[in-house]
């Protein structure tokens, strides 16, 4: 490492431990919830990056793994520690991302993008028919110990290492292979790279922060069932922010999960009849004016002066 890296570990190793001492400051119930849902989103976006970044394959699974991870919270809470838990949920995620990646990957453009969205419908309509003719019910109550501020610490942990796996897979023939891939698949397999399993090694990182980021949260909502945990609006909304923060750039979906997480908060808040509508105008203006992110943005200006 040179010296310029080793700057940006440090401040960034500061920068985090400034966001965990914040929730101790704060005097709002509203501020702290408001950063859950930062941390929640840039997380979710970040990872979604993790494998949509490089590849260029947009996936609208990211509730499917969500989901999931919910549920495990829901199930197995009160039966096991909470590290288990999220253990559980880890690994249940890591082999339904192998899963669906060794059997869709070699799907591309709009199939994948469709299958992706079938997949989270898929997997909602598994759990509603688990509920109700195994359990008998539709829904859980999560009773479990934790805080606004563990979900905040825990999320805040999941956003520092998918950013380091992220800048430390950019260094790596992984990562090279990945941008091969999603500048031209048929290149990178004539030069050698093995594209099924460097996409299905992807996938599944991205989705096992995707699943243990909905365990992290599942406490917060203290009653879930299929169509909270499930709800596609995550999907979109996680597509929306990485998009416009720059899904290419380390931290381009921090940069569109801030402003959005504030902008839809507004949004559901006053014009909660009209969410959708809005949600979709949304995409609209950001797929037209800023189709690169706002990373582009800041890239171009640097470059210019």
């Amino acid at each position: 490492m040179n010296r310029k890296e080793l700057f940006g570990w440090g401040l960034g190793a500061l920068v985090v431990a400034a966001l965990a001492v914040l929730p101790l400051w704060l005097q709002s119930d509203y501020v702290l919830s408001l950063l859950i849902s930062v941390l929640m989103y840039s997380v979710l976006a970040t990872a979604w990056a993790l494998f949509s970044g490089p590849t260029r394959y947009v996936s609208l699974a990211t509730v499917a793994f969500f989901g999931l991870g919910a549920y495990t919270t829901a199930v197995l809470s009160e039966s096991l520690p909470w590290p288990a838990v999220l253990g559980v949920a880890l690994v249940l995620g890591a082999v339904l991302a192998l899963l669906v990646g060794l059997a869709t990957l070699r799907l591309s453009g709009v199939y994948f993008v469709i299958f992706s969205f079938g997949l989270a419908e898929l997997t909602k309509q598994l759990v509603t028919w688990w509920e109700v003719n195994i359990t008998k019910e539709i829904g859980r109550y999560v009773f479990v110990e934790i805080t606004q501020q563990h979900i905040y610490w825990q999320l805040l942990a999941l956003l520092a290492l998918v950013l380091g796996l992220r800048a430390l897979i950019n260094r790596t023939r992984l990562g090279l292979a990945l941008r091969v891939i999603g500048e031209d698949e048929t290149v990178a397999v004539h030069v050698g790279i093995n594209t099924t399993r460097a996409k299905v090694l992807l996938f599944a990182l991205s989705a096992v922060f995707m699943t243990v980021t909905g365990a992290v949260m599942a406490p917060r909502w203290t009653y879930i069932d299929p169509s909270i945990a499930f709800a596609p609006v995550i999907s979109f909304q996680t597509l929306i922010m990485a998009l416009l923060g720059g899904a290419g750039a380390l931290f381009g979906p921090l940069l569109g999960a801030v402003p959005l997480v504030l902008l839809f908060e507004y949004l559901s808040a006053h014009f909660p009849n009209h969410f959708s509508i809005l949600l979709g105008l949304v995409f609209m203006v950001i797929v037209y004016l800023v189709p690169r992110g706002l990373a582009s943005l800041v890239q171009r200006r640097r470059s210019t002066r």
